[in-house]
């Protein structure tokens, strides 16, 4: 059974910095693509982030140079380090996981492309 657990959500000014954490159960974590989601209230779930097995990683336009996410392979733990927060980052925030050959992500980083979400955690950015 697939878990994913997501931790490190909070509130934070713009501008500020936040850490994501998503704990996946050891089969999960070693053999499928991960990824993170988001969803602001009356938005669709957005692809912010994802990750090979093997660590490659792509992202969002709207996020490329100020997330990155992680992998620690010795904790089973994904991360998504968040920098330069804005308001409009301010959303629940999903880890994901989807089973492909040889733990590649699908090519679109999109909702329907992934099977496994976790329960969220929020984040609040205020400016």
């Amino acid at each position: 059974q697939v878990q994913l657990v997501e931790s490190g959500g909070g509130s934070v000014q713009g501008g500020g910095s936040l850490r994501l954490a998503c704990a996946a159960d050891f089969y999960t974590y070693k053999t499928h693509c991960m990824a993170w989601f988001r969803q602001a209230p009356g938005k669709e779930r957005e692809g912010v982030a994802c990750i090979d097995k093997d660590g490659a990683t792509r992202y969002a336009d709207s996020v490329r140079g100020r997330f990155t996410t992680s992998k620690d392979n010795a904790k089973n733990i994904l991360y998504l380090d968040m920098n330069s927060l804005q308001p409009e980052d301010t959303a629940m925030y999903y880890c994901a996981a989807e089973a492909r050959p040889g733990g590649v992500c699908p090519r679109r980083l999109h909702k329907y492309e992934y099977t496994y979400y976790g329960q969220g955690t929020q984040v609040t950015v205020s400016s």
